[in-house]
């Protein structure tokens, strides 16, 4: 199987509104890989890895991130995969 790994910083309101654990949840839900935490700069920082739909999938999900979300810009790297397992909140 082919994993994709990619390295998304979300700007706009996206801390104190539930942006990192419906992250975790919806990458459980898809079989991702990763992690996912708050920067001191007021953006989110997470890292997708696993099935190159699912990880597609999670970098369209951050356009819109936690239902109180207000995202306003995704930047999106890839990466070369390195066999992360599980997802996980960072603190």
């Amino acid at each position: 199987m082919s994993r994709k790994r990619v390295h998304v910083y979300v700007s706009g309101r996206v801390q104190g509104v539930f942006f990192r654990a419906t992250t975790r949840d919806t990458a459980q839900e898809r079989g991702v890989d990763g992690w996912v935490k708050n920067l001191d700069d007021g953006r989110v920082e997470a890292v997708f890895e696993g099935d190159p739909e699912a990880v597609d999938a999670m970098v369209d999900f951050c356009y819109e991130g936690s239902e109180m979300a207000s995202v306003s810009t995704v930047e999106v790297e890839e990466e070369e995969p390195e066999g992360v397992d599980g997802f996980q909140i960072e603190y």
